[in-house]
Order: C-alpha cells, then structure tokens, then sequence
C-alpha cells in the first residue's frame, strides 16, 4: 500500500518512550489532546461534554477523543484500533514499542461486513441522508438492551495471552481493567456510519481505565426521559453487537515501562521537589483554586432531573456506597446538607399543594409522602413507596388512570409528582395547638457601656423602621423588656396613650407585674410601641448603671414569651454579673493555651445557660444574640441560648454607631423581616439499610432523628451524617425526603418536603467522582468546629488535616497498580479544591493558632456562624474574593459594562497585590479595600478627599462628587446586594500600615505562609509526603 493510500491521513509517529503522546497534528486532520492529566477548569471529572461546535468532516461513527469530548484525556486509538484499518507503512511508523501487535487485515471491508464499519477518509465527504433530530435519532434506531443488576466483579482475560481474531470478526469486548464497576456494561450500537445514532452515554462519568465515547455535538450528553426516569445500564452489551470503535486488542498489554499512557481518570500535580534545594518544585499558576466560588455538581441533576435543587439538600459524594467496607475506605465524612427554606431559584416557587379532600398521601409504614419517585400499579389503584417498598391503596379522590407507559394521565395537574420541591398545606390533625402568631420579644441591655455605644438607639430605630414589615400581619405579637441591674417591663395596652414602665429589683424572686399585657398585638398598639420606641433612647441616656442582671432578664423574658413561642432577640452589652447566670472573667489566660483544660474556654461555664436553652425550645422559643462589647463577654456562654434554639449569634465587638450602626441596622433589619418559620420540627427520611446518625447545627435533638427548631429561616443550614445499617445495599438507588413541618406567618400550618435520589455504587472510584466538595468542607468545618470544644485547637487542625491524607492515600492507591504516579500528587476532578479548603478550615477564625491569633469571644462568634451558614456562604468565607479595582475605575464609565470584568478573582497570596493597585477582599461578611504604596494619588483623592494622605484607620469611605468614587460605592453595593443575609462593612488599608494590614488582610491570604502557619504549597508538600508514605 505504500504512501500513497489516498484519503487517509498520514499518522504522525509517536516517540518510543510515551507512546501514547500525540505529536502535532496534520491540518487536515482531527486534533486528539496529548496525553496526561488536566489540571483546572478543563479537566471536568463529572461529565463528558461535546463538542464545541460540529465537526463536519468527520461524519463517521468513531467517537471525538479529546480534552473537550471527555472529563479527563483520552490516548489516541490505538491505531484507530479498528482491524479494517490497514497499518501505516513502516517508512513513516517505526515499529511499534511493546506487544501491540498488528494483524492481517484487508484494506478493504468483505461482504460480511456492514458497508461502513469503519470511519471514512477524513476530508472527503460522504453522502448522508439528511439526519433525523437526535431524539428521533435515539428512539428509532437504538434496540432495547437489557436490564439487570450489576455484577459485584468482572474477570476479564488476561492481558498477557495473545489471542488474534480476523477482520471480520467482531465479538471481543473491550478489555477493562479487573476492578469492581458499577455500571461495566457500554449501550449496543449500530455499526451503520451513514445512521449511527450518538451512543448512550452512561449516566456516571467514564470508569477507571474504561473508554466511552463522547457525544456528538448535536446530542445531549445525557438522555431525556419523559418523567425524569433513567433506565439503569446494561450488565454488558451481547458479544458481537460493540461496534469496531469500542475495540482494544485483547491480547495487548501496556509497553513495559510505559504504564502511564493508560487512560488517566484522575487529575494530577506535578511535586517535582529536590531535597535540599529551596525551589518547592510545584507549578504554582497549576494549583486548583476555587476562583469561580461554589460550584454546584451538574451531574446529579441531569441524572435525576426529579431531584430536588442542590441549594435544598447536597450530599457530600451522590453515589452511595453498598458496603460498610466500601464506607471505610471513603474517609471523608459521608453525609448532606440540608438548608430547608433555602431561596428559591429566580421564578422558581415551591409549588404549595392542599389535599383538602384525600388528607395527605403518605406511606402507612415509613410515613414517606408522595413524591415524584413513587410508582404507580394495579391500574393506578395502588402505589409503591420508594423508600420502604410497601404497596399502598391510594384513596378514591386521588385515584387517576395510568398510561401505556404506567404514568398517571393527571401528572401536569401533580407537582407532588413531578417536583422534587413541594409545600404541603397540613390538615388539623398535624397541630398540637392552633398555630401560633409570629412573636417578637426585645431584651436590650441599657447599661452605661450600651448607652455610650450608641447601641440603643441604632437598634430601636430599626425596629421602628421595620414594623410595617414585620410578617404575620394582622396577627403579629410584639414586646419588650430592658435591664441593667433591674429588669424594667413596659405595659402597651393598646387603650394607653404611652407606655408604662414596671421596674422588678429582686432578682432572686422574678414575677410579671402585668402578665397579659407585656405581649401585645402590634396592629392594635401601633401608636404605643412607637412613642415607646422613639423615647427609649433618651430614657437611658443618662444612666450610669454598669451592672448586668442577664440571667434574671432572661428568666423574665421566657415567663412573657412561655404561653405563646417566637423569637427573642437580645442585645447584650455587658458580661453578665447578678443574680443567676452571672459569669466572670475568663479567657484571658496565656497559660491555659495549649494543655487540656484548653478546649473548657470555649463551652459555656454556667449550665444555666444550657438549660435554659432546652426550657426556650420546649415551648418553642428561639434566641437570636446580638452581643456588643468591647471587653471579654462570654460568647462562649450567651450563644449556648441561639446555639439550642434554632438561633443566631451576631457579635460587633468595640461597637460605635458611628462606624458600626449601618452593619446593625441592616442585618437587623433582615432578621426581623426575612420569612420565617415558626415551631418548626425537621425528619430525613432515607432508604432501607441507610440512615442518619449524627447532626451539626443549632437546633435541639428532640429524639434520634426529630429536630426541634422554634424558627428557621433561608439563611440556615444543618448538616447530618449517614451510616449504613446493613453490611451490604442491595438496592440500586437510595432515596432521601427531608420533611420540614412549621407554622407559616400567615397562620398556615405547612409542610415542605424535598426529595432526592442517588445511585448505590459498588466502586470506590466511583464515590471520588461524584464528591461534592461544598457539603463536604460544610460538614468538615462543622466536625472540627465541635472538635474544638473538646479537644485542643491543635488536635482539631491535626484531625482535618489527617482526613483529607486518608481519603487521598486511598484514591491513590486505586491507580497505583495501573499508572505511573512517580511525584505527582493525584485527586479526583471532583475534589481539587480540597486540600486548599482544608488548609483554610485550618486558618480560619474559629480553629487558627493560638492565645494571639483571635479573641476568645471573636473565635466562640465564628464558630457560632459557620455552624449555620449555606454552602454558598461558608465557601466564600473560607476563600473570600479578591479582585483589583483599579483598573475597572479607570476605565471610561460604560453602563452596560459595567460589572461584567470583577468576577476575576485572584488568588490569596501577597504576590498578586500590586503595589500599584488598589484591590478589594470580600469575604461576605466585610470589605477590605488595600491601597497599593504606588497606586496614583488622583485615584486616592477622588475615593477619600482630603483624607487621602491620612492614616487609613481615621478614613471613612463615603461618595464622593466624582465618577469614580461613585462607581466605587455602585461596586460595593452591587456586591452586597447579591448576599444581603450580612453586610460587609468597609476597611480601608495601605501597604505598610502595621499592623492593620497585617490582621487585616496579610494573616488572612490564605495561600501565604504566615506566623508559623503553612502556606499553600507547604501545605501541599506535606499531604503529598505524607500520602506517599506507606502508600
């Protein structure tokens, strides 16, 4: 055959020592991406995705390989690995390396063959019919394939015996490495090019080792299923129905020494290090950074489009392991996050369904309710549980026909059955009592400090401003009570002009002088609560009290609040010194840091505190904590109250109104206006053999699996973590239904229910790829939290880090036997980021350092946040945002263009701050705008006038009348407006200022090594070295 085979490229040879590295390619011939791991945005571990754009060219059935066809690189074929395909000529090709052999085989295809078995001559092109739609496509010409549970292992031959088969033969499977798959089967195909329709992509990620095709660029990546069904995978495709693309020769091995040219399912980084030399040999710019925030896994839900949102319920990985050996060897914390009353996505609503005739349809054993995972039989007459199997009767009003294909006909007209979201309106027998009206109760410190903070007056202005606001109106109950070292209660009957002060001095023996009338109906006291409101600020203004009756108030607050529930919020601003409940100066001790008695700083040292917490939950009560001082008080104490309520902590330490007051006002703001639920109790449901076992967050464990929560509300999450009860599942899908049961502000009792399923999976590998890294630092950051409070802070950073050596030591080892791993680092796609969210769990506020690094009021705070805090959130705050602003404010002002530039994120370290720049560090919670030495002083003017040459510290930001200060504050605001659960409030500070740049921003790059503290490469070096050992 010579060159001169017309029509077929010339392959370019491959250098003997990596033969599976693609040379440049020709210009008339397809590019196939060389080999070795991607590392970044390009190397998705989830799913494959097609092509870019056609490729007209290649009309052929054989698959498009390459880094934008498939989640990790595939090698060439192997030599087109198609038999019909004649061997280049030895004048181009050295001979092969290794025992890849090449068998006999006409040019030409025989009569046995189908006509086109093979790809056509690239360049030329071939006359099609015109293609039907690709749906049309995967209906007509795909044959049934048949269903069944997956084996536990399959044996393949041995690739060391050389079996040789003829051209016309096709019944060779492709070979796979030996290990346990879930899904080992590949789709039948036909093997007619003209016709070919995309081959069935499997709904997991390609296997370990495996080969799928990607999809043609007019497919989707995966099948739409009317109902959002998802067959399972075939077993294995009948020998002989492959076609010739899915072919390796059976009896080739890799080439001695070339282990690594083996597909790669994994990504990589390169840890050249040379003992003794200081250059760390790592890539810095190749090192995965979480610079595009948190990034929800697409995969599940094109999996299962039934599937409730990610933002409602995020399992750490979502393919459930089948064995509790299978649990042992995943080291990450197994388990989901669940934020019930998450923001719905933009025009999204939660559909709101009433049963007012059938009563709500649940599963009589498990007390499932309906959803769309439930099937129907018996001609629509009975229905399966999906989480129990039990077959129900389904009651007579709810009954509707069935389909040819077993769907109810009335599915349009059922959101239950179709939406993985849905409010269920509850019928009486859900109640214990007539649901309660929305109750808000204000206890507020009047003592010197909070007089001369201005804190009283920032506060009752913005409850003034909110009361038109306030949810539940008619219905909305309101009161309050002050204190300092009595406790003052204020009578607002709705027939008084103004309000009536009763003020209660013994301590030991508290009582309500007027009990039914220090809660009132806000729509009829409008008139009192805002004489009240308007003159509490100067009522105190005078006083000189430094003393703090807490406890009692306390104790006064619940007896008000016991009959009816709802919310407390107290405004705390001196440590707590009379009656019960006092506490006393602690924390402040060099010597306790570092030896057991560490971990007792951080747990609350009254256990009234405790037990008052349990007492507000049992008749519904939840506590939200604003604490203000700006010495030592205890937050370790006070947030135990919001901690076992369902609440919040919100600390504002050395608080001024002047500089403080619009960070107040907002978050307060939202507090009391955003939806909230009231007496709420919260169940996850889940599958036979699985269940959960252990829940983080603030909330009351009322039994094993009810948790209590007085209030919840959007910006709330709880995290849970899931065992296995039997030693194996032998189910195919595990299925999850979180039941949230509250009182709505407008007297509605509800029900919201989220539903999701996930694939049972036998293949460790498989865990990997399907991780979801946001529910897994979510629940790591909780665990090590909770370590802290019983552990020393060094034995909390030491556990995380431990985790995530584990958990990549044995992924290694699942690719040790087939690659060459030699210095690299390996991770699966889904889980690069987390190393880098491990060190900053490591370095954050709650966990980092020592006596030095962080207050001990500042660490309790934190770690109060980040127990409650969304995916979203906890991310940002664990990699906050840093982006340069300079250069976006010099540009001539374009509207259009306006914002489109500052989602460029840089990575935290020192090296990326220009000394010429002027860069803003967001991490949700507050702004840090640093001004480079260099940076031009007209932009310095224009942003803060005659301040400019000031001490950073003295400046405050504000508009000023220019364009660019304008466009500054319009940047901040757009910032603020896309997460107003927080208001960042604005730092300002220039290189050099010591030390506020240095607790400001240099001790929070989280990538710079600092104060002993390991830097992102360190921290790198050191997982890698310890992964290695024993490896």
């Amino acid at each position: 055959m010579g060159t001169e085979n017309r029509g077929r490229p010339q392959f370019p040879a491959r250098p003997a020592a990596t033969p599976f590295a693609a040379a440049p390619p020709p210009q008339n011939m397809m590019p196939f991406s060389s080999s070795g791991p991607l590392v970044g945005s390009e190397a998705s571990g989830f799913r494959p995705t097609p092509p870019a754009a056609p490729l007209p060219t290649v009309p052929s059935s054989t698959p498009v390989v390459g880094s934008q066809a498939s989640g990790f690189r595939s090698p060439p074929l192997a030599r087109f690995n198609d038999p019909s395909v004649p061997p280049p000529p030895t004048s181009n090709i050295p001979p092969p390396v290794g025992p890849y052999q090449r068998f006999s085989a006409s040019p030409f295809p025989s009569t046995a063959q189908a006509p086109l078995s093979r790809a056509p001559p690239f360049g030329q092109p071939v006359a099609q019919p015109p293609a039907p739609p690709a749906s049309l496509r995967l209906q007509s010409q795909i044959p049934p394939v048949p269903m069944g549970s997956p084996p536990q292992s399959i044996n393949f031959a041995s690739p060391n015996v050389n079996v040789p088969y003829s051209s016309s033969d096709s019944t060779f499977p492709a070979p796979r490495p030996n290990f346990q798959s879930s899904f080992p089967g590949y789709a039948r195909m036909q093997s007619n090019a003209d016709l070919q329709a995309p081959p069935i992509q499997s709904p997991f990620p390609p296997h370990q080792g495996g080969y799928a095709p990607a999809p043609l660029a007019s497919s989707s990546p995966f099948l739409t299923h009317q109902g959002g069904y998802v067959p399972p995978m075939p077993v294995a495709a009948p020998l002989g129905l492959q076609s010739r693309d899915q072919m390796q020769h059976l009896g080739s091995g890799p080439p001695i020494g070339s282990i690594q040219g083996l597909i790669e399912d994994f990504s990589s980084l390169s840890v050249g290090s040379v003992p003794g030399s200081v250059d760390p040999g790592i890539d810095l710019k190749a090192m995965p950074r979480p610079l595009d925030g948190d990034v929800e896994p697409k995969l599940f839900a094109e999996m299962y489009p039934m599937n409730c949102d990610p933002r409602y319920l995020r399992l750490t990985t979502s393919a459930i392991p089948n064995s509790a050996s299978l649990v042992s060897r995943w080291h990450l914390p197994l388990g989901a996050v669940v934020c019930p009353l998450a923001e719905a996505p933009d025009g999204e609503e939660v559909p709101v369904v009433n049963f007012v005739s059938t009563g709500i349809i649940r599963c009589r054993r498990c007390r499932t309710y309906v959803n769309p995972f439930v099937t129907f039989t018996d001609a629509g007459r009975k229905w399966r549980c999906n989480i129990c199997s039990l077959l129900n009767d389904v009651p007579g009003e709810y009954f509707a026909h069935l389909d040819a294909t077993g769907r109810r006909i009335d599915l349009d007209q059922r959101p239950e059955l179709t939406k993985g979201s849905v409010e269920f309106v509850a019928p009486t027998e859900y109640m214990m009592r007539p649901p309660m009206p929305p109750v808000y109760f204000f206890l507020i410190d009047v003592s010197i400090s909070a007089v001369r903070s201005g804190m009283i007056e920032v506060v009752a202005q913005t409850i003034r401003s909110c009361l038109d606001e306030l949810p539940g109106y008619p219905r909305t109950q309101i009161g309050f009570a002050t204190f300092d070292s009595a406790i003052h209660f204020y009578n607002m009957k709705s027939s008084l002009a103004q309000p009536q002060m009763m003020v209660v001095s013994d301590l030991d023996d508290i009582f309500l002088p007027l009990p039914d009338d220090l809660l009132v109906n806000l729509s009829e006291s409008r008139s009192v609560v805002e004489t009240f409101l308007d003159s509490l600020p100067s009522m105190f203004q005078d006083n000189v009290n430094v003393e703090s009756a807490f406890g009692p108030a306390l104790k006064a607050a619940f007896m008000v609040m016991s009959q009816l529930g709802g919310k407390l919020l107290i405004f705390q601003n001196t440590l707590p010194s009379l009656g019960v409940g006092r506490l006393k100066l602690r924390g402040d001790d060099l010597r306790v840091y570092g030896t057991d008695k560490e971990q007792m700083l951080r747990l609350p040292e009254d256990p009234f505190y405790k037990q008052m917490a349990a007492e507000l939950t049992k008749y519904q009560i939840a506590v939200n904590v604003y604490a203000f001082s700006d010495k030592y008080t205890d937050i370790a104490s006070l947030g135990t109250l919001a901690k076992y309520t369902g609440g919040q902590v919100n600390y504002y330490p050395s608080f001024q109104s002047a500089i403080h007051g619009k960070k107040l006002r907002h978050e307060l703001t939202r507090d009391l206006t955003r939806e909230t639920a009231w007496e709420a109790v919260m169940r996850i449901r889940c599958g036979k053999g699985v269940r959960f076992t252990s829940y983080h967050g603030n909330f009351m464990l009322r039994s094993t699996d009810l948790m209590a929560l007085p209030a919840v509300d959007c910006d709330k999450a709880y995290a849970m973590q899931i065992s296995l009860e039997e030693t194996l599942l032998t189910t195919q899908t595990v299925y999850f239904q979180v039941a949230l049961l509250y009182t709505a502000s407008c007297g509605e009792r509800r029900i919201r229910v989220h539903t999701a399923a996930a694939p049972v999976v036998a293949d460790l590998g498989e865990m990997y790829r399907q991780a979801d890294t946001g529910a897994v630092v979510s629940l790591f950051s909780r665990l090590a939290i909770e370590k802290t409070l019983s552990h020393k802070l060094e034995d909390a950073r030491n556990s995380v880090q431990l985790r995530i050596v584990k958990a990549l030591k044995e992924y290694r080892n699942l690719y040790a036997v087939q690659h060459r791993l030699g210095g690299r680092m390996i991770y699966p796609e889904s889980l690069k980021f987390l190393p880098l969210y491990g060190l900053a769990i490591c370095r954050s506020t709650p966990l980092r350092g020592g006596y030095a690094d962080a207050s001990l009021d500042e660490r309790c705070s934190a770690g109060y946040t980040m127990m409650t805090l969304p995916v979203k959130k906890l991310l940002k705050l664990l990699y906050p945002s840093l982006i340069r602003l300079d250069e976006h404010l010099l540009k001539a002002s374009a509207q259009v263009d306006d914002f489109k530039n500052l989602d460029k994120r840089l990575p935290l370290a020192a090296e990326n701050l220009d000394s010429r720049g002027l860069y803003l560090y967001d991490d949700g919670f507050r702004f840090l705008i640093w001004f480079g030495k260099a940076l031009s002083p007209d932009v310095a003017m224009n942003l803060l006038g005659a301040d400019f040459a000031a001490e950073l510290s003295k400046a405050t930001l504000y508009e000023h009348d220019n364009e660019m200060s304008r466009k500054l504050i319009r940047i901040l605001e757009k910032f603020r407006e896309r997460d107003p659960s927080y208001y960042p409030l604005c730092h300002l500070v220039r290189q050099g200022e010591q030390p506020r740049e240095g607790f400001l921003l240099l001790s929070n790059l989280v990538e710079d090594q600092i104060g002993g503290t390991n830097g992102y490469v360190d921290w790198i070096l050191q997982i890698h070295r310890q992964v290695q050992q024993n490896a």
